[in-house]
């Protein structure tokens, strides 16, 4: 494969909205004067809880918006107007949408649930507007972005995730600008799961000190992100250049870190080595630094593994802004930009006159005037989530050159699929030969009577998991762990050596469903005595991604995309593009989706939902929910060569678009869709009429299926074989792409090169195309 040099990535817009500042300036002059942005929290009843601090936002915010797309909108513009780009002046189409969230609207979606609970009354309408993929539906829509869009949820690492993404992306020329950061609310959810787990401090934390525990905080950090011959093209001023970034997952534990470092030092060695920078070209850590002993503890033994003594001078701004979850990783490489721009660097806070029990050099009290030339940027996060970001000084080269550039095939090796009724492959497959659909269970759903649903059986997916490990995981946790011990069944099970070099890329439409409903069920009936610390454990949504891990060692590569259902499509594409270039041999992609009472009711409330146990893809029938999983390994060719492994298809190429429908909207003509289509087949370079087989996302739902005959239609694929999983597994929405993967490689339905297409409700679109190694 020959390499194609990536650009450099430029960093030409901030905004930031914060505890410490309504806006980038206000928030940078209270970090550097080391002044506190943590205060009461007045938005929801603390008096059950540990404490009542926060690093809560005071602007007032716009009545009937969430506060999470508020808070969005908010560093956007700022990011936008810092940037001096007018969008009027550029392809709309090109302009990617990479948001890392951890929460989402959540307070709407818990007032939504707090009325179901307290009352019976289900805003069918309001639930769907709050579900996690709608951040980056909500940006689109108010920015007319009409790029590829994703949203990251690894937990407290989400947006550091999000803009490794989003760099991932430019270097594969697939956007030409980036819209990237993350956003967090403070909400229930968090507040009274921390408090359960005894992780707040009574007090403003003190992180490096005397690490007492963490203080919640909310805000958004947001970046322009563009090739830097872009931004000199446009006379764009570049306050920092993304140099790399790295992921890795501990396999450790659900809630705490590796107390090793082993993961953290990882994370922050890929990131470098991407960037082709030393650890002694580092002059500044911005530490993950949340204040709680397991993490105060652990982040500086992985410093001295990778730095040794000669550590640089570090910090954590959580003091000053508290945790911001899944925002934290945005808004601490803003800080960190400025940092570079401003030459200062900023102080950690709160200190208690206790000095660093590390021994690190922790900038105290203030900023101290230094212009750093690297910066490393640290977020952690439940699941045994690392992430690391390189930010550098403009034009700053390394004494080696990055590993960015793709240079290996990628290629799948097992595939493995459950859906509804079928509760493994081998079922799946018998169900799709004989079109015997897999929706069998009928439920009665208040005020609209029985539906049709496709439903796993969790007990069975459990029998093949030491119960130890089951008995602490929720129903999406084994539905994916399922999944992936059917595909070691089928394809054979790697050496540990090969298993801890494994990445794990996990994808879902909609998350933990179960886990974030009994949570909060729990505190509005019964208040911090209701809140379950288990049950919040795995309400974040990459909880499935850290048991899978624990479950088979794996100690790679790591994210987590809730994207609604192009979740299967942009994890084969995240994971194709990492091992391409190298930052992994092997990741096992996992895709699952579960939909207990409230969300079948949720569904069943809007239209397009059947009445009848029988779909018609195409027919104006109406869909019907299933839930569903998938595994799909993927490898560079020469590491499925090296252990003797099966080649099933290779990797051809990719597409993403979208467009400006709003939440829970699609294009009725298509050409948004199309896009995505084409960018595959152009990758692939592949014409329309050598499309052995497309694998349909047509679910009976009217909408759905017009536009994507439509689709289809302008992409040149009107006329060629197509096959419609979903006639038998159902909509089941972030496990759809995969599963119709498994149908064509396990299945048999594939003849020459597959392409799959893809939709999510939001106006988002991915596809891919495969070829079955023959």
């Amino acid at each position: 494969m020959t390499a194609i040099a990536p650009p450099s990535i430029a960093l030409t817009g901030l905004g930031l909205i914060t505890g410490a500042g309504d806006d980038l300036e206000k928030g940078w002059a209270s970090i550097a004067a080391g002044t506190t942005g943590i205060r009461t929290n007045t938005l929801f009843d603390t008096s059950g809880l540990l404490t009542d601090w926060a690093g809560m936002v005071t602007a007032p915010q716009p009545a009937g918006l969430d506060r999470c797309y508020a808070l969005a909108g908010t560093a956007i513009r700022e990011a936008l107007r810092g940037s001096g780009l007018d969008l009027d002046t550029v392809d709309r189409d090109r302009v990617a949408v990479v948001v890392g969230s951890s929460l989402g609207a959540m307070p709407t979606l818990e007032a939504t649930h707090r009325d179901l609970v307290r009352d019976g009354r289900l805003d069918a309408a309001r639930a769907v507007a709050s579900q996690l993929p709608c951040v980056g539906d909500w940006i689109a829509a108010e920015f007319d972005l009409r790029g590829p869009r994703v949203v990251l949820s690894n937990a407290c690492a989400a947006s550091a995730v999000a803009l490794g993404y989003a760099a991932e992306l430019l270097w594969k020329g697939e956007a030409d600008l980036v819209v990237c950061g993350g956003v967090d609310p403070l909400a229930e959810l968090s507040a009274y799961g921390f408090s359960a787990l005894g992780a707040l401090d009574a007090e403003p934390c003190s992180p490096l000190s005397a690490s007492t525990g963490l203080t919640l905080g909310e805000g958004a950090g947001f970046m322009v992100l563009e090739p830097v011959e872009r931004a000199a093209a446009r006379g764009a001023r570049v306050l920092a250049e993304l140099g790399g970034y790295g992921l890795s997952c501990d396999g450790h534990h659900q809630t705490a870190p590796d107390p090793s470092g082993k993961g953290a030092c990882a994370a922050m060695a890929e990131a470098l080595d991407t960037a082709g920078l030393a650890p002694g070209d580092v002059d500044y850590l911005n530490l993950h630094g949340t204040g709680t002993p397991a993490n105060d503890a652990s982040e500086p033994k992985a410093l001295r593994r990778l730095f040794g003594e000669e550590i640089p001078p570090a910090s954590s701004t959580k003091s000053i802004l508290g945790h911001t979850l899944g925002a934290a990783g945005a808004v601490e490489a803003v800080v960190s930009t400025l940092a570079i721009d401003r030459g200062t660097l900023p102080p950690t806070i709160n200190t208690r006159g206790i000095a660093p029990p590390s021994g690190l050099d922790v900038v105290p009290d203030t900023g101290r005037p230094v212009h750093p030339g690297v910066v490393v940027s640290n977020s952690f996060a439940f699941g045994g989530n690392n992430a690391s970001v390189v930010l550098h000084r403009p034009g700053l080269t390394g004494s080696r050159p990055p590993r960015r550039a793709a240079v290996h095939e990628v290629v799948v090796t097992g595939v493995a699929g459950l859906a509804g009724s079928a509760g493994g492959t081998d079922a799946l497959v018998a169900a799709l030969a004989e079109g015997r659909p897999c929706y069998d269970a009928v439920e009665e759903v208040a005020g609209i009577g029985e539906v049709p649903v496709g439903r796993v059986d969790i007990r069975a997916a459990a029998r093949g998991i030491n119960p130890s490990r089951a008995r602490r995981m929720d129903p999406l946790s084994l539905l994916a762990a399922s999944a992936v011990g059917d595909l070691y069944a089928r394809h054979g099970k790697p050496a540990r050596a090969e298993a801890e070099a494994t990445g794990v890329v996990f994808a879902t439409g909609y998350g933990p469903v179960t886990s974030v409903l009994q949570f909060h069920e729990g505190v509005v009936r019964s208040g911090i005595t209701g809140a379950n610390p288990s049950l919040f454990a795995n309400t974040v949504v990459n909880a499935a991604a850290g048991h899978v891990a624990m479950l088979h060692r794996y100690r790679g590569y790591t994210a987590t995309i809730a994207g609604g259902g192009t979740s299967s499509v942009l994890a084969l594409q995240l994971a194709t593009r990492v091992i391409a270039r190298g930052a992994a041999e092997r990741i096992m992609v996992v895709v699952a989706d579960e939909f207990p009472a409230q969300a079948l009711a949720t569904q069943a409330a809007l239209p397009g939902y059947a009445r009848t146990p029988r779909i018609v893809p195409g027919g104006r029938t109406g869909t019907v929910l299933g839930e569903g999983a998938a595994a799909v390994l993927l490898e560079s060719r020469e590491a499925a060569t090296a252990r003797g492994a099966r080649v099933l298809a290779r990797a051809r190429g990719f597409g993403a678009s979208g467009e400006p429908a709003g939440i829970g909207r699609i294009g009725r003509d298509g050409a948004a869709w199309a896009r995505s289509l084409d960018a595959a087949l152009t990758e692939a370079d592949l014409a329309p009429e050598g499309v052995g087989t497309v694998v349909s996302a047509a679910s009976g739902h009217p909408l759905v299926d017009l536009a994507q005959r439509a689709a289809l239609r302008r992409a040149g694929l009107a006329g060629r074989p197509v096959t419609v999983p979903k006639a038998v597994t159902g909509e089941t929405y972030g496990s759809a792409g995969a599963l119709g993967l498994v149908a064509a490689l396990a299945g048999g339905a594939a003849t020459g090169p597959v392409l799959l297409s893809s939709f999510a409700f939001g106006g988002a679109y991915a596809a891919a195309v495969l070829d079955p190694d023959v």
